[in-house]
């Protein structure tokens, strides 16, 4: 389902991958939230929107074209007793029709603790074109610092407490973000060896229609401070769900040449 740093095509998946692209599989998993210390849990006692056999399918499309499937799920730890922690999945493969000139197979892990929903552990399996890399990240809340390996290097980076990965910011900000209008919350999102400040904020309620029917959701800006996401053209917006499931249906991007959005096709409850 991402943080460029230059002008070129490099962004949080790489260098090579197209402009147009990079805000395709984006979209998908940079839906951010708060930086709230790792001690402070306000959600500790509420029930949380998500559950283990979650599974969401999107459909990604760009100029009408539709270009990537994404997944994203809930799962057990393997050997873990269930309790406590739990792992999510992020997958995003190209369609046939982009497969033939771009092919995509991308997978993260996140390994989260559900009391704190901060991340312990993230890979990130990248399969673009002719491009091939693997990149883990292993997260010392306590010590508030992370240990980032690519390819022959390892390094040790500072991070402040409670800091996300680029899937598990989602399902935080599930958790965290009030679904109330004029609403907001600041996270740190970590990703490509630099801390990301990212804000959030509710716009509004909005009724949308799609594959679910019509739906109450709050509409939610995400704000990128920082040059180069989406080629700065503009920020994210995703429509969430009112109730208690707090459910992404749409998210939307403007991009260099027009716009890339995100469809929830599969795994809304009750249909």
């Amino acid at each position: 389902m991402l943080v460029p740093h230059s002008s070129k095509s490099t962004v949080l998946w790489g260098v090579g991958t197209p402009r147009w692209y990079v805000a395709i599989v984006t979209v998908i998993v940079l839906l951010p939230l708060s930086a709230l210390p790792i001690e402070s849990k306000p959600w500790a006692d509420v029930q949380h929107p998500f559950h283990v056999g979650e599974r969401l399918t999107y459909t990604v499309s760009w100029l009408n074209m539709s270009a990537v499937t994404a997944v994203m799920e809930v799962v057990p730890i393997s050997g873990s007793s269930g309790h406590g922690v739990a792992k999510l999945v992020g997958t995003a493969q190209s369609t046939p029709i982009l497969t033939k000139f771009f092919p995509v197979d991308n997978r993260v892990e996140s390994d989260i603790d559900l009391d704190t929903l901060a991340p312990e552990h993230m890979t990130f399996r990248r399969r673009e074109g002719r491009k091939k890399e693997d990149i883990e990240y292993i997260f010392h809340q306590q010590n508030g610092m992370v240990t980032a390996i690519r390819g022959d290097t390892t390094e040790s980076l500072h991070i402040p407490g409670g800091t996300q990965d680029i899937l598990s910011c989602l399902y935080y900000t599930r958790v965290a973000l009030p679904p109330k209008p004029g609403a907001s919350l600041k996270m740190n999102v970590y990703h490509d060896k630099k801390n990301r400040p990212v804000e959030v904020r509710v716009e509004g309620v909005e009724i949308i229609e799609g594959a679910w029917g019509k739906a109450e959701t709050i509409r939610v800006l995400v704000i990128m401070p920082f040059h180069g996401l989406f080629m700065n053209q503009g920020n994210i917006r995703v429509w969430v769900t009112t109730d208690k499931r707090r459910t992404p249906l749409r998210m939307k991007a403007k991009v260099t040449l027009g716009s890339v959005v995100a469809n929830l096709v599969d795994g809304l409850e009750g249909g």
